[in-house]
């Protein structure tokens, strides 16, 4: 995909005559996307389903925290949904309309955007738990949770207009192609525009919101005699945030290199060259992120594993082993016995 403002495939055009030819990076991603983002697809999907079926069965969503994973979960889910229109885009071109390019396009954006701003909001569901536990206790409702996503979901969208209205499909040398173009005046200012968007909030703001929560959760967990049962709260939304930056950050480097060459010296052909294959590295190992965060609930959220269990006996397992007495004997859910009115938090461990 020509994600924001990466140069489109065939050719980016300097203060030259002749542009770069750029085909190297084009065949190259036709042979890898395809199988790589079915992968990503299947195990994403399921992995995510998974999660929104267990939260809903049964965690009941009980809690602001299970409304924010339920929306992270469905965020990477609208951006999995996406992912089989790039695998054949990169390897026959686009073929799906104007339409669905825009529709498409809109739902990455919406996807990427929205699983952003969950993580910074489970943070800060952790932070107020942790360090304003008093005022958490009248703050962290479930209508709040739900409140708050609505407005989450209306930012996302919003954030993802201008990608939306300046992208389309158009044929571009020998191949119908779905990315941004904006009109020549316009240019350099929409380009450089949707990069800093993107560097902004996909990176400064989770960083920044990180580095606030996390000090005075810190801080109050080293006060606290209870600090090991905290620190476990905390572990989960800490780690799906850590991986987030692991996986996204390569990219909004690269993009701010290859949307601000000249600053750094990459401004000819040979560098471009380059930052289009770096940007294709970078793009395509953020876009295996949307299938990790299952795999954290079930490696460091053990109560998730639990409940994850307990959605096999109910609902799998009893119909492929009715007669095994085994499955279809259910063990209830264990009563949270963290609650204190120092902490004033019920569900200190982060929902899963």
């Amino acid at each position: 995909m020509d994600f924001e403002t990466s140069p489109t495939p065939d050719s980016y055009y300097y203060d030259q005559a002749e542009p770069c030819q750029k085909t190297d990076v084009r065949q190259i991603a036709a042979r890898i996307l395809p199988p790589l983002y079915s992968l990503v697809f299947i195990f994403g999907f399921v992995g995510n389903l998974l999660v929104v079926l267990t939260l809903i069965n049964c965690k009941k969503l009980k809690s602001m925290t299970d409304i924010y994973l339920l929306n992270l979960a469905v965020s990477d889910l609208l951006f999995l949904l996406t992912l089989p229109f790039w695998a054949h885009y990169a390897t026959d071109g686009w073929v799906f309309g104007e339409a669905a390019c825009r529709l498409f396009t809109g739902l990455y954006h919406t996807g990427y955007f929205g699983g952003i701003f969950f993580i910074i909001l489970l943070t800060v569901d952790r932070y107020l738990a942790i360090v304003h536990a008093v005022f958490a206790l009248k703050a962290r409702t479930v209508t709040f949770g739900v409140v708050t996503s609505v407005v989450t979901w209306v930012v996302a969208v919003f954030a993802s207009l201008p990608s939306i209205i300046f992208t389309r499909s158009q044929k571009e040398v020998s191949r119908l192609t779905c990315s941004p173009h904006f009109q020549s005046s316009q240019h350099h200012f929409w380009k450089n525009f949707l990069a800093l968007k993107i560097t902004i909030l996909g990176l400064v703001l989770p960083l920044l919101v990180m580095v606030v929560c996390y000090s005075g959760i810190l801080k109050t967990l080293l006060r606290c005699r209870n600090e090991k049962k905290k620190l476990k709260a905390v572990r989960l939304i800490f780690t799906i945030m850590i991986i987030y930056f692991l996986f996204w950050t390569p990219y909004t480097v690269v993009l701010v290199l290859t949307t601000f060459p000249g600053p750094f010296g990459l401004d000819n052909c040979e560098s471009s060259n380059r930052l289009d294959q770096a940007m294709q590295v970078t793009e395509t190992l953020g876009m295996t992120h949307c299938c990790i965060n299952p795999i954290i609930y079930a490696f460091v959220g053990e109560k998730f594993r639990r409940y994850m269990a307990l959605f096999f006996r109910r609902h799998i397992a009893k119909y492929l082993c009715k007669q095994c007495g085994l499955f279809q004997r259910e063990t209830p859910e264990r009563g949270s016995s963290v609650y204190t009115r120092s902490t004033g938090d019920q569900d200190l461990s982060a929902g899963l």
